[in-house]
């Protein structure tokens, strides 16, 4: 229920709002805790819980998932560089350091 509320609230403008309200408050029990959430960072509730009731995103929160299995995502943070996942560490210096697929010479460098 977290996935297709995060998505109502993107249709007012506040995808990241709620993405971080949720983040911060997972020790709540949704989906009792959204319309909080939601009040809590501006949004018109009526439309919220409409949405929710009615499914309205549901849809592309499948899309979403089915488009990550695809891509061969099986858990985050998973990063794609270049349009290519990347299955090494996760730390910036090695992404950075040698791009998926390519070797690095000598001259490559990490820029920052």
């Amino acid at each position: 229920m977290a996935e297709p509320a995060a998505e109502a609230a993107g249709a007012q403008g506040h995808f990241w709002a709620m993405h971080d309200m949720l983040y911060e408050n997972q020790d709540q029990p949704a989906p009792a805790a959204l319309l909080a959430f939601a009040a809590a960072i501006g949004l018109d509730l009526e439309r919220v819980a409409d949405e929710l009731v009615r499914r309205v995103h549901l849809g592309k929160v499948r899309d979403d998932f089915l488009s990550g299995v695809r891509s061969g995502v099986k858990g985050t943070p998973t990063f794609f560089i270049n349009g290519r996942r990347h299955d090494g560490s996760w730390d910036l210096p090695t992404p950075a350091r040698k791009p998926p697929g390519r070797g690095c010479r000598s001259q490559c460098r990490m820029r920052g």
